[in-house]
Formats: structure tokens, sequence, C-alpha cells
């Protein structure tokens, strides 16, 4: 059985994209949370990015 990348419904705080992040990745949802949050204040890009993936990503079954 092939992985997709879906948000998650249960591990979420805004929009369940790094829950589902790190589900994919089989890692820890804090730390893609914190890779986030450093890629949004030192980048800039971050915010941009995560919009796109909220509304990108499909939801989990």
């Amino acid at each position: 059985m092939q992985k997709r990348l879906c948000k998650s419904r249960t591990d979420k705080m805004i929009a369940g994209v790094c829950g589902g992040i790190a589900n994919y990745l089989n890692c820890d949802p804090t730390i893609v949370r914190l890779i986030t949050a450093a890629l949004v204040l030192f980048v800039g890009s971050g915010l941009i990015l995560y919009i796109i993936a909220a509304i990108v990503m499909p939801y989990e079954n």
C-alpha cells in the first residue's frame, strides 16, 4: 500500500498540515512544527508554503 501525503484530522493545531507531514515521514509532529515555525520566521516563504499546502493537501480518510 502506497503512503499518501494528507492533512491529519486528529493531530492538528491549525489545519493539520504539520501533523500530516509528520505522519508521512514517521516523525514527531513537534519537530515538523518547529521547522515550519523557523521557516516562517527566518525565511519568510514558510507561511506561503503552509497556506498552499493547507489548500492543496486532502484530508486523510
